[in-house]
C-alpha cells in the first residue's frame, strides 16, 4: 500500500519528517517496507521559458527554440512538437539528464542545427500518454525552477506492509487513523459539500435496487449523475494518483480510484444509458443453461459463471462481477452523458472465491476480500458524487437509490482493565486505556470501573473479542516497550505431573523417536486430494479447504502416511537415499457430532527406507526391512511398558502390503495400536522410491491411554548369575517364532528367566515356501535366592526339549 504524505496531511496536521512516520507505524503494527521517490526519474527537469521559435531551415516540421531556463546562456533546443511557440513555459531535460524511459539527453545535431536539451512531452515525462504535442505548463512558473517543485508533485511516499486483519489501513484514511493516534493528533475528514440538482430528477425514479440474499450483499447504494463530459482529470488527481502507482483513465473512472485510495471503499461507475429495464439486481449467476453462464469484464476477457460467483444484474442480463470488476457491456466510455454510480458492501468470503478461481486480482476485491467499513460507505459515495460533478460539469440528480436489507449492528465488548494488565505483563492506566480506545473510535462506557462496555467502530472489523481490545492497548503502548521479565513460577513435585498431558506425552514420544535414530519430520496437515487417492484411502470423512493455499493442499489429511512418503520423493530428489524418519502429528476425519467437524486423532508415523546404514565401516551393510520397522515397534512399545504384544497379518490394506497389525493386551480387552507393513511398490514408485518402503503409523492417543493404565514397580537387579541353554529348533517355514515362543511358555519350566530367537537358518529348499528352516533360541534360567546347579538346570530344560515336538510339527 502506497501512501502520499501530502495526501495523508490533508488529514492530519502531522509535521515530522517520513522517517519518524516511518519508525512509529511500524512500531504500531504497520511495518513501512520503504521510503520512495516517485518523481526521481524527472527530478533533473527543470522548467523553460520559449523565447524564440524559428521554422527549421531544412525540415517542415522542426523548430528552432532559444530557451530560457534559468542559467547564465540560452539554450538552443530544436523541437519536432507541433504546439511549440514563443512565449510558453515548457518542461525541458538539460544535457546529461536520463529520462523516465532509460534515454540520455545529449548534446547533437537535428539536420544541421545543433541542440541543447529536448522540450518533454507529458509521455516523455511518465506523466499521461498523451504524446500529441509538447507539455505546456502555467505562465507563472519561474524559468529554472525544478518542474517537480513547480507542479507540487509528491517526493515522499511509504510503502506501507498490511497485515490481513487490518482491512481498515487500506487507504490514506486508514493511515491517518493510525498516525493520529500514534502522535496524538486530530483527524480531519474531506470537507463534503454536495450539491444535488432537483431539476434532473431523482434518483429513485432512474432505478430500483433488488437484493436477492442480505447475506451475500448487506447494503447497496447508488447515485445517479447527468450531463457527464467525459475528459482528462485535472492535474492534481492525475499527479496524486501516479504518486501511488494508479495509472489516470478518464475523470470518471479516475474518481472512483481515488476515493478507493483515499477512504477505502470501492466503487463502480456504470453508463446509465447502456442499463436496461431501470432495475439493479444483486444476486448470484445462474449457469444452468445449456451452454453455461458468461460475463465479459471490463480487461476484455469471457469469464465463465458458477452459481458461486455474485453479479450484478440490470433488467436483463448481467453487467458486473460483484467486487470484483465491472462488465464490458456497461462501462464508462468516451460517449458517456450519463453515470450510475454504485457503492455496495459484498461478503467476502464469496469476493474471495470468486477472484481465486478466475485468477482476476483487482483493488476493489483485495479489499471487499478482507472487509469494508459498511457504515463508512455512504461517506465514501457522497465524496464520490461530489467530485465526479467537480470534474466533469455533471449534475447530481436528487436521492439516493438503496437497498439495506442487512443494516449494520454495534459490536460492544466487555473491557477488564486488571485483566489486561496480567495479560499484557504492564501496568496500564484507566485513562490510558480509555484514550487509546477512544482514538480508535470506539465507545466506552466505563461506568463500571471493573468491567467495561466498549463499542467498536465499524470499520475496525478485527476488533472482535475483549483480547483484541487488549492487543490494541499494547500496541500503541508499544510492544517494543514491554519489558522481558521472566515469569515467577512455583515448582513442586506436583509439576511433574505435566508429563502426563498430552503434550508431555508427544514430547516424551519424540524423545525416544530421536534416542532410537530417527529424524523428525514436520510437514503441513494439509494434503492433496491426490495424495489421499494414490493411496487408495476413501473419499468418506475427508475435509476440504475452503481456501486452500493451492490444490495440492485442498484437504486435511486422513492418515500421516502422504505427509511420510513426500518426504521420501523430496529427500529422495536431493540424493539421500537412506531414510529412518518419524512424525508425530494429527490426521483428521469428519465428524459432525464435534464441534469443529472433525475428530482429530494424535499419530506416530515411522518410515525407512534404503541402507540400514548410511556408512559402511564398521557397520554391516543391508537394505532396511520388516525387521528394522518391527524393531522399533518393539523398542517403542517397551520404552512405554507395554507389551507383549501381537503381530497379526493383515489380508488387505489400502497401501500396504504386507500389512500387520499390531496388538496390545490391556485389562479392557486386545486393542489395536497400530499397523506396519511394506508400502505396495506400485505407490512408492509413485514416490519415485526404486527401494522398499517400511512404513508404521501408530495411535499416539491409544498409546497415551495404555501407557497411562500401567503402573511401574520396582525389581530388584539379579543377583545370582544366570544360566543359559541355546535349543534350534527345526519347524516348518510357514511356522512363525512366535508360535514357539508360545509353546516354551506354556511348558512353563521354572525359573525361565527370558526366551529370544537368537539366530534363522533357511536351507534352499522348494520356491513355493513349503521348505523347513532353523530356528535358534536362548533360553536363560535364573533362581532370585540361589545359585542354580546344572542338574535342576538340565531337568527343566528337558522338559522343553520333550514338550515342543508334541505341541507344535518341530524337531529338536
Amino acid at each position: 500500500m502506497h501512501i502520499s504524505l501530502q495526501w495523508l496531511r490533508e488529514f492530519v496536521p502531522f509535521q515530522g519528517t517520513v522517517q519518524e512516520l516511518a519508525e512509529r507505524l511500524t512500531m504500531q503494527g504497520l511495518e513501512v517496507e520503504a521510503i520512495i521517490d516517485p518523481f526521481e526519474a524527472i527530478a533533473s527537469i527543470v522548467v523553460g521559458h520559449v523565447l524564440e521559435c524559428a521554422d527549421h531551415p531544412d525540415s517542415d516540421h522542426l523548430h528552432v527554440c532559444s530557451v530560457d531556463v534559468g542559467g547564465p546562456e540560452v539554450l538552443q533546443i530544436v523541437c519536432g512538437a507541433p504546439n511549440v511557440a514563443k512565449g510558453q513555459k515548457v518542461p525541458v531535460a538539460l544535457i546529461g539528464t536520463t529520462m523516465p524511459g532509460g534515454m540520455q539527453i545529449k548534446k547533437g545535431k537535428l539536420r544541421g542545427v545543433a541542440s541543447h536539451g529536448m522540450i518533454c512531452s507529458e509521455r516523455e515525462l511518465g506523466l499521461s500518454e498523451d504524446h500529441e504535442g509538447i507539455m505546456v505548463l502555467p505562465e507563472t512558473f519561474a524559468p529554472g525552477k525544478l518542474l517537480v517543485d513547480a507542479l507540487g508533485l509528491e517526493r515522499e511516499v511509504i510503502e506501507v506492509s498490511i497485515t490481513p486483519n487490518r482491512a481498515d489501513c487500506l487507504s490514506v484514511l486508514g493511515i491517518a487513523r493510525e498516525t493520529a493516534l500514534g502522535f496524538g493528533l486530530p483527524l480531519t475528514m474531506p470537507a463534503l459539500n454536495l450539491k444535488e440538482d432537483a431539476s434532473a430528477g431523482d434518483a429513485n425514479t432512474v432505478v430500483r435496487i433488488d437484493i436477492a440474499d442480505g447475506e451475500l450483499c448487506p447494503v447497496y447504494r447508488a447515485r445517479a449523475l447527468t450531463g457527464v463530459k467525459i475528459a482528462k482529470s485535472p492535474d492534481w488527481m492525475r499527479y496524486r494518483l501516479i504518486a501511488i502507482g494508479q495509472r489516470p483513465i478518464s475523470n470518471i473512472v479516475d474518481v472512483t480510484n481515488y476515493i478507493l485510495m483515499e477512504l477505502g471503499q470501492p466503487l463502480h461507475a456504470f453508463d446509465n444509458k447502456l442499463l436496461k429495464g431501470g432495475v439493479i439486481r444483486v444476486a448470484p449467476a445462474t449457469p444452468d443453461q445449456q451452454d453455461g453462464q458468461s460475463i465479459t469484464t471490463l480487461d476484455g476477457q469471457e469469464r465463465k459463471l458458477l452459481a458461486s460467483d455474485l453479479l450484478i444484474w440490470d433488467g436483463e442480463r448481467p453487467v458486473a462481477l460483484a467486487g470484483v470488476m465491472g462488465g464490458a457491456n456497461s462501462s464508462v466510455s468516451d460517449e458517456t452523458t450519463e453515470v450510475l454510480l454504485e457503492c455496495a458492501i459484498f461478503r467476502p468470503g464469496t469476493i474471495r472465491k470468486t477472484a481465486r478461481r478466475l485468477a482476476l486480482p483487482s483493488e476493489a476485491s483485495y479489499r471487499f476480500e478482507r472487509g469494508v467499513d459498511q457504515v463508512g460507505s455512504l461517506f465514501a459515495l457522497e465524496r464520490a458524487a461530489q467530485l465526479m460533478a467537480e470534474v466533469s460539469g455533471a449534475r447530481v440528480l436528487t436521492g439516493i437509490a438503496m437497498a439495506e436489507p442487512k443494516p449494520w449492528a454495534e459490536r460492544s465488548h466487555g473491557f477488564r482493565i486488571d485483566r489486561c494488565n496480567a495479560l499484557l505483563g504492564l501496568s496500564l492506566t484507566p485513562e490510558f486505556c480509555k484514550t487509546t480506545l477512544t482514538g480508535l473510535g470506539c465507545t466506552v462506557d466505563d461506568s463500571n470501573a471493573a468491567n467495561w462496555r466498549v463499542t467498536s467502530p465499524p470499520h475496525r472489523l478485527d476488533l472482535e473479542r475483549e483480547v483484541d481490545l487488549f492487543e490494541e492497548c499494547g500496541r500503541v503502548h508499544g510492544l517494543d516497550r514491554i519489558p522481558a521479565v521472566l515469569p515467577r513460577i512455583s515448582k513442586s513435585l506436583d509439576s511433574v505431573q505435566m508429563r502426563d498431558t498430552e503434550f508431555g506425552f508427544l514430547q516424551r514420544l519424540k524423545a525416544w523417536a530421536v534416542g532410537a535414530g530417527l529424524r523428525e519430520a514436520i510437514n503441513y496437515s494439509f494434503v492433496g486430494t491426490d495424495d489421499l487417492d494414490r493411496l487408495n484411502l476413501p473419499v468418506e470423512g475427508r475435509i476440504t479447504i475452503a481456501n486452500p493455499l493451492s490444490e495440492d493442499q485442498n484437504v486435511l489429511r486422513t492418515e500421516i502416511a502422504p505427509g511420510l512418503l513426500n518426504n521420501v520423493r523430496h529427500n529422495l530428489a536431493q540424493g539421500n537415499a537412506s531414510l529412518r524418519l518419524f512424525e508425530v502429528a494429527k490426521a483428521f476425519v469428519e465428524d459432525t457430532t464435534s464441534d469443529t467437524g472433525a475428530r482429530e486423532n494424535s499419530r506416530l508415523g515411522m518410515l525407512v527406507h534404503g541402507a540400514r546404514h548410511s556408512q559402511e565401516w564398521p557397520w554391516e551393510q543391508g537394505e532396511a526391512d520388516y525387521l528394522d520397522v518391527k524393531g522399533l515397534v518393539e523398542n517403542l512399545l517397551a520404552h512405554l511398558r507395554l507389551g507383549p504384544a501381537s503381530f497379526i497379518l493383515e489380508p488387505a490394506h489400502p497401501y500396504l502390503e504386507p500389512c500387520v497389525r499390531v496388538e496390545v493386551a490391556a485389562k479392557s480387552g486386545v486393542r489395536l495400536v497400530g499397523r506396519m507393513g511394506r508400502v505396495q511398490p506400485k505407490i512408492a514408485d509413485a514416490y519415485h522410491a526404486r527401494k522398499d518402503i517400511w512404513l508404521a503409523d501408530m495411535d499416539a492417543d491409544l498409546l497415551r491411554e495404555l501407557s497411562r493404565a500401567t503402573k511401574p514397580s520396582f525389581k530388584s537387579l539379579p543377583k545370582f548369575p544366570p544360566v543359559r541353554r541355546d535349543v534350534t529348533v527345526i519347524c516348518p517355514a510357514t511356522l512363525h517364532a512366535e508360535a514357539i515362543e508360545a509353546a516354551v511358555l506354556e511348558i512353563k519350566p521354572k525359573n525361565l528367566e527370558s526366551l529370544a530367537l537368537v539366530a534363522v537358518y533357511a536351507p534352499e529348499g522348494p520356491a513355493d515356501g513349503k521348505g523347513e528352516r532353523n530356528l535358534t533360541f536362548r533360553l536363560t534360567y535364573r533362581h532370585a535366592d540361589r545359585t542354580l546347579v546344572d542338574k535342576e538346570v538340565d531337568k527343566e530344560h528337558g522338559k522343553v526339549l520333550s514338550g515342543l515336538p508334541q505341541k507344535l510339527p518341530v524337531r529338536i
